[in-house]
Protein backbone atom coordinates (compact mmCIF):
# COMPACT_ATOMS: atom_id res chain seq x y z
CA UNK A 1 0.00 0.00 0.00
CA UNK A 2 1.29 3.14 -1.03
CA UNK A 3 0.08 7.26 -0.39
CA UNK A 4 1.37 9.87 -2.63
CA UNK A 5 1.71 13.53 -2.06
CA UNK A 6 3.43 16.83 -3.94
CA UNK A 7 5.15 19.24 -1.81
CA UNK A 8 7.88 21.82 -2.04
CA UNK A 9 10.87 22.49 -0.41
CA UNK A 10 13.00 25.66 0.01
CA UNK A 11 17.25 25.91 0.36
CA UNK A 12 19.35 28.22 0.56
CA UNK A 13 22.37 27.54 -1.52
CA UNK A 14 25.29 29.89 -2.92
CA UNK A 15 23.46 32.85 -2.32
CA UNK A 16 20.53 31.42 -3.67
CA UNK A 17 16.79 30.44 -2.92
CA UNK A 18 15.65 27.45 -4.88
CA UNK A 19 12.21 26.36 -4.16
CA UNK A 20 12.26 22.45 -5.43
CA UNK A 21 8.90 20.53 -6.27
CA UNK A 22 9.35 16.55 -4.68
CA UNK A 23 7.06 13.64 -4.44
CA UNK A 24 6.78 12.64 -1.05
CA UNK A 25 5.77 8.44 -1.14
CA UNK A 26 4.78 6.94 1.72
CA UNK A 27 4.66 2.61 1.76
CA UNK A 28 5.02 -0.32 3.82
CA UNK A 29 9.01 0.11 4.01
CA UNK A 30 11.36 1.04 7.28
CA UNK A 31 13.82 3.02 5.76
CA UNK A 32 14.15 6.44 4.74
CA UNK A 33 15.36 7.49 1.30
CA UNK A 34 15.38 10.41 -1.25
CA UNK A 35 16.09 9.90 -4.80
CA UNK A 36 16.16 12.04 -8.11
CA UNK A 37 15.68 10.73 -11.56
CA UNK A 38 17.29 11.81 -14.46
CA UNK A 39 14.80 14.71 -15.87
CA UNK A 40 14.93 15.56 -12.47
CA UNK A 41 12.34 14.14 -10.19
CA UNK A 42 12.70 14.49 -6.91
CA UNK A 43 11.10 11.58 -4.79
CA UNK A 44 11.10 11.36 -1.00
CA UNK A 45 9.92 7.79 0.24
CA UNK A 46 9.26 7.04 3.61
CA UNK A 47 7.40 4.87 6.20
CA UNK A 48 3.95 4.61 6.13
CA UNK A 49 4.01 5.79 10.10
CA UNK A 50 6.38 8.88 9.89
CA UNK A 51 5.91 12.01 11.43
CA UNK A 52 6.62 15.45 9.89
CA UNK A 53 9.00 15.92 11.98
CA UNK A 54 10.65 13.01 10.23
CA UNK A 55 10.17 14.30 7.26
CA UNK A 56 11.63 17.61 7.57
CA UNK A 57 14.53 16.25 9.78
CA UNK A 58 15.69 14.37 6.72
CA UNK A 59 15.26 16.77 4.15
CA UNK A 60 16.75 19.53 6.36
CA UNK A 61 19.82 17.17 6.53
CA UNK A 62 20.28 16.00 3.44
CA UNK A 63 19.53 19.77 1.92
CA UNK A 64 22.92 20.26 0.33
CA UNK A 65 22.83 16.78 -1.38
CA UNK A 66 19.76 17.16 -2.76
CA UNK A 67 20.61 20.77 -4.47
CA UNK A 68 23.89 20.14 -5.32
CA UNK A 69 22.42 17.09 -7.01
CA UNK A 70 19.60 18.54 -8.39
CA UNK A 71 21.81 21.10 -10.30
CA UNK A 72 24.10 17.98 -11.59
CA UNK A 73 21.26 16.68 -13.42
CA UNK A 74 20.27 19.89 -14.80
CA UNK A 75 23.43 20.73 -16.02
CA UNK A 76 23.38 17.41 -17.51
CA UNK A 77 20.21 17.93 -19.15
CA UNK A 78 21.98 21.33 -20.75
CA UNK A 79 24.14 19.01 -22.26
CA UNK A 80 22.62 16.27 -23.82
CA UNK A 81 22.65 15.88 -27.63
CA UNK A 82 20.23 17.65 -29.49
CA UNK A 83 18.59 15.76 -32.31
CA UNK A 84 17.94 16.57 -35.57
CA UNK A 85 15.32 13.86 -36.43
CA UNK A 86 11.45 14.21 -36.91
CA UNK A 87 9.29 13.06 -34.49
CA UNK A 88 8.69 10.22 -37.22
CA UNK A 89 12.06 9.92 -38.10
CA UNK A 90 12.58 9.27 -34.19
CA UNK A 91 9.73 6.54 -33.87
CA UNK A 92 10.54 4.39 -36.51
CA UNK A 93 14.11 4.17 -35.48
CA UNK A 94 12.55 3.76 -31.63
CA UNK A 95 10.85 1.09 -33.05
CA UNK A 96 13.50 -0.65 -35.08
CA UNK A 97 15.43 -0.44 -32.03
CA UNK A 98 12.55 -1.99 -29.87
CA UNK A 99 12.41 -4.87 -32.25
CA UNK A 100 16.47 -5.61 -31.89
CA UNK A 101 16.27 -5.11 -28.01
CA UNK A 102 13.57 -8.00 -28.14
CA UNK A 103 16.33 -10.28 -29.98
CA UNK A 104 19.55 -9.51 -28.06
CA UNK A 105 18.47 -9.07 -24.63
CA UNK A 106 17.33 -12.16 -24.23
CA UNK A 107 21.03 -13.96 -25.93
CA UNK A 108 22.59 -12.03 -23.44
CA UNK A 109 20.29 -12.97 -20.53
CA UNK A 110 21.31 -16.75 -21.37
CA UNK A 111 24.96 -16.45 -21.55
CA UNK A 112 25.32 -14.87 -18.02
CA UNK A 113 22.90 -16.83 -17.04
CA UNK A 114 24.97 -19.89 -16.19
CA UNK A 115 26.87 -18.02 -14.49
CA UNK A 116 24.44 -15.79 -12.17
CA UNK A 117 21.68 -18.69 -11.38
CA UNK A 118 18.32 -18.34 -10.08
CA UNK A 119 15.33 -18.94 -12.27
CA UNK A 120 13.49 -16.19 -14.24
CA UNK A 121 10.06 -16.11 -16.30
CA UNK A 122 10.38 -14.02 -19.18
CA UNK A 123 12.38 -10.76 -20.33
CA UNK A 124 10.58 -7.39 -21.17
CA UNK A 125 11.29 -4.40 -23.03
CA UNK A 126 10.57 -0.93 -21.99
CA UNK A 127 11.05 2.87 -22.46
CA UNK A 128 11.63 3.63 -18.71
CA UNK A 129 12.46 6.85 -17.63
CA UNK A 130 14.43 6.35 -14.82
CA UNK A 131 15.47 2.22 -14.67
CA UNK A 132 17.87 0.58 -16.86
CA UNK A 133 16.74 -2.54 -15.73
CA UNK A 134 14.43 -4.56 -12.89
CA UNK A 135 13.56 -8.01 -11.56
CA UNK A 136 9.93 -8.77 -10.64
CA UNK A 137 9.53 -10.99 -7.27
CA UNK A 138 8.14 -12.88 -10.02
CA UNK A 139 11.06 -13.69 -11.94
CA UNK A 140 10.37 -11.02 -14.97
CA UNK A 141 13.29 -9.26 -15.65
CA UNK A 142 13.20 -6.10 -17.62
CA UNK A 143 15.14 -3.99 -19.85
CA UNK A 144 15.34 -0.61 -20.76
CA UNK A 145 15.51 -0.63 -24.40
CA UNK A 146 18.22 2.59 -24.78
CA UNK A 147 20.49 0.19 -23.34
CA UNK A 148 21.41 -0.94 -27.14
CA UNK A 149 22.96 2.68 -27.61
CA UNK A 150 25.04 2.16 -24.81
CA UNK A 151 28.54 0.15 -25.36
CA UNK A 152 27.82 -3.75 -25.29
CA UNK A 153 29.80 -4.16 -22.36
CA UNK A 154 27.39 -1.43 -20.71
CA UNK A 155 24.07 -3.47 -21.58
CA UNK A 156 26.05 -6.64 -20.16
CA UNK A 157 26.23 -4.84 -16.59
CA UNK A 158 22.85 -4.10 -16.55
CA UNK A 159 21.92 -7.73 -17.77
CA UNK A 160 24.10 -9.17 -15.08
CA UNK A 161 22.85 -6.75 -12.61
CA UNK A 162 19.12 -7.56 -13.07
CA UNK A 163 20.19 -11.43 -13.00
CA UNK A 164 22.01 -11.01 -9.77
CA UNK A 165 18.57 -9.90 -8.09
CA UNK A 166 16.98 -13.42 -9.00
CA UNK A 167 19.19 -14.51 -5.98
CA UNK A 168 19.28 -11.54 -4.00
CA UNK A 169 16.11 -9.35 -4.36
CA UNK A 170 18.20 -6.08 -2.39
CA UNK A 171 21.72 -4.40 -2.83
CA UNK A 172 23.29 -6.40 -0.33
CA UNK A 173 26.92 -6.86 0.43
CA UNK A 174 26.34 -10.45 -0.70
CA UNK A 175 24.69 -9.06 -3.94
CA UNK A 176 27.50 -6.89 -5.03
CA UNK A 177 30.07 -9.73 -4.56
CA UNK A 178 27.69 -11.56 -6.87
CA UNK A 179 27.74 -9.10 -9.59
CA UNK A 180 31.67 -8.61 -9.59
CA UNK A 181 32.13 -11.95 -9.49
CA UNK A 182 30.46 -12.28 -13.02
CA UNK A 183 31.38 -8.88 -14.02
CA UNK A 184 34.24 -7.57 -12.23
CA UNK A 185 34.35 -3.85 -13.72
CA UNK A 186 30.69 -3.24 -12.71
CA UNK A 187 31.72 -0.29 -11.01
CA UNK A 188 33.37 1.48 -14.24
CA UNK A 189 29.82 0.89 -15.71
CA UNK A 190 27.85 2.02 -13.36
CA UNK A 191 30.09 5.41 -13.43
CA UNK A 192 29.51 5.41 -16.95
CA UNK A 193 25.66 4.78 -16.66
CA UNK A 194 26.00 7.93 -14.19
CA UNK A 195 27.69 10.01 -16.18
CA UNK A 196 26.21 9.45 -19.93
CA UNK A 197 23.02 8.00 -19.35
CA UNK A 198 21.41 11.03 -20.45
CA UNK A 199 22.85 10.92 -23.54
CA UNK A 200 21.30 7.40 -24.53
CA UNK A 201 18.31 9.16 -26.98
CA UNK A 202 17.85 9.29 -30.42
Amino acid sequence: MTNQSESTICIQYQSKLYELPYILIRSNRRSFSISISPDGQITVRVPMRATQKEISHLLIEKRIWIVTKYLEVQEKQRNRPVSELTDTQRLALEKRYIAAAKEYFPKRVAHFHQFTGGSYNRITIRDQKTRWGSCSARGTLSFNWRLMLAPPAILDYVVVHELCHLTHMNHSTAFWQKVESVYPDYRTARKWLKDHGQELVL
